[in-house]
């Protein structure tokens, strides 16, 4: 049977002082990527009156692409570019950090549930200095087995496909399957890729997976079999090995430790580099970095930290 790599998620506040609680799977001290997806953030559901729902200040990022997907809630988006969106079940957002951004992140007044993933995807060295940019999809509800369908939001996949661009080949899809279906779906043999539950349990391959866990296989399959134990919800992520080094701080990715130190400094310094955020009206203006922790930064590889 493949061998499937499953990473369980730990709990992370999000957002600074008042934040709201992620479940966090990459990245993990065992793997920094699937493909070049570098960042999955699970949340949810959360009832907003208890936990005041999310209020993410304006925020700096680097080298990277931010990918927003929400299975319940609505949240308002501002950036640095100009874009002023939302976010809702079913549309993918996809923002383009590149030399520099920032933007923040409100669940609106409407919202009673909020519930999604937030993911992020590492540019390549001949990319990671891009313009801003923002991209917007509304994935149509598809068919993708007996008793599985889906949304392809980035990549393709069962002949469906999604008009969003990335710097390298990728795949998001949101699948639900009816308790008992058996999903035997082709991939891309090029392809690593992780299925992240999101309610439900199912069998990868033979491995068993539950809600919050992360199931991780290496290319060279040219399909996979997916058994839903129970009513099941997940996120199936792909994308062609992602050889580079980075490193990863905070919302910064840069390629050495004095690059994120000097990314720091101009956001602390309010450089253009990032820009300033318009018509955000929450908690503070403005989110400062925290404090490097001490010693050099570490460089990430496929299968985490170097040494």
């Amino acid at each position: 049977m493949t061998q499937v790599q499953v990473l369980s998620p730990r709990e992370v506040p999000l957002g600074g002082p008042r934040s709201m609680t992620v479940r966090r799977t990459l990245p993990h001290r065992e793997r920094s990527f699937i493909g070049a997806w570098c960042f999955v953030d699970h949340y949810g559901p959360d009832d907003v009156a208890s936990s005041g729902g999310m209020d993410v200040p304006p925020h700096p990022h680097t080298g990277l692409q931010t990918v927003s997907w929400l299975f319940e809630g609505e949240v308002e988006h501002r950036d640095t570019g100009g874009v002023h969106a939302m976010v809702r079940p079913g549309e993918v957002n996809l923002m383009t950090s590149g030399r520099g951004i920032a933007h923040s992140e409100v669940s609106t007044p409407s919202t009673t549930s909020l519930h999604g993933v937030q993911l992020w995807v590492v540019l390549p060295e001949a990319d990671r200095d891009l313009g801003r940019e923002f991209q917007h999809h509304a994935a149509p509800l598809v068919p993708l087995g007996d008793g599985v369908e889906g949304r392809v939001f980035i990549g393709s996949l069962a002949g469906h496909s999604s008009p969003i661009t990335t710097r390298t080949p990728l795949l998001g899809v949101e699948v639900t399957l009816a308790q008992g279906a058996t999903w035997t779906v082709p991939v891309d043999t090029a392809y690593e890729h992780g299925l992240l539950i999101d309610t439900g349990g199912v069998t990868l391959n033979g491995t068993a997976l539950q809600r919050g866990d992360l199931g991780i296989i290496e290319a060279g399959l040219s399909a996979l079999t997916v058994v839903a134990l129970e009513p099941t919800r997940a996120v199936l992520l792909g994308g062609t090995p992602y050889d580079e080094a980075i490193v990863m701080w905070w919302n910064f990715i840069g390629r050495d430790h004095d690059e994120i130190v000097a990314f720091r400094d101009e956001w602390q310094a309010r450089s253009e580099r990032f820009g300033e955020v318009d018509g955000y009206a929450g908690r503070l203006t403005w989110l400062p970095a925290p404090e490097l922790p001490g010693g050099r930064l570490r460089s990430r590889t496929r299968h985490g930290r170097e040494d």
